[in-house]
């Protein structure tokens, strides 16, 4: 079975070794085996779990709610409609942030069509309907 080193996981995570040590300081990050030495290896089970991690985390998923997330994962099967609920209640959090991310990106391109026609000199009326500011 493969292993990697810390060092490895934060390439294929994107997380800093920082961040694995206060996963696993909290709980997120549980079991993970050690060399005799004490150094951490992580297998690729850890590494798919923190995949899922790196999701929830880069859609803003609070640390409380992935806490309560694993809690659940961890209790077993009997968990599946808590784990379900709190991943939709998730879900919804990251389609009203696309939204407002979406309502915004429109504001932007509207001053980049602004801006642009008056680097160009576009004549003012064309760009009438275009706010200033």
């Amino acid at each position: 079975m493969d292993s990697y080193s810390p060092s490895e996981v934060t390439a294929r995570t994107g997380f800093s070794i920082d961040t694995l040590r206060y996963y696993e300081r909290i709980g997120l990050l549980r079991d993970v085996h050690r060399t005799a030495g004490g150094r951490r290896r992580f297998t690729e089970d850890d590494l798919r779990f923190l995949h899922l991690l790196r999701c929830l985390r880069d859609t803003e998923m609070p640390i409380a709610q992935m806490l309560r997330y694993v809690e659940l994962l961890r209790e077993g099967d009997d968990t599946q409609a808590e784990r379900l609920a709190v991943l939709q209640d998730h879900e919804t959090r990251v389609t009203e942030q696309i939204d407002r991310l979406r309502g915004h990106q429109e504001h932007i391109r509207m001053k980049i069509a602004f801006y642009g026609a008056a680097v160009d000199q576009t004549p003012l009326e064309q760009t009438e309907n275009l706010v200033k500011v």
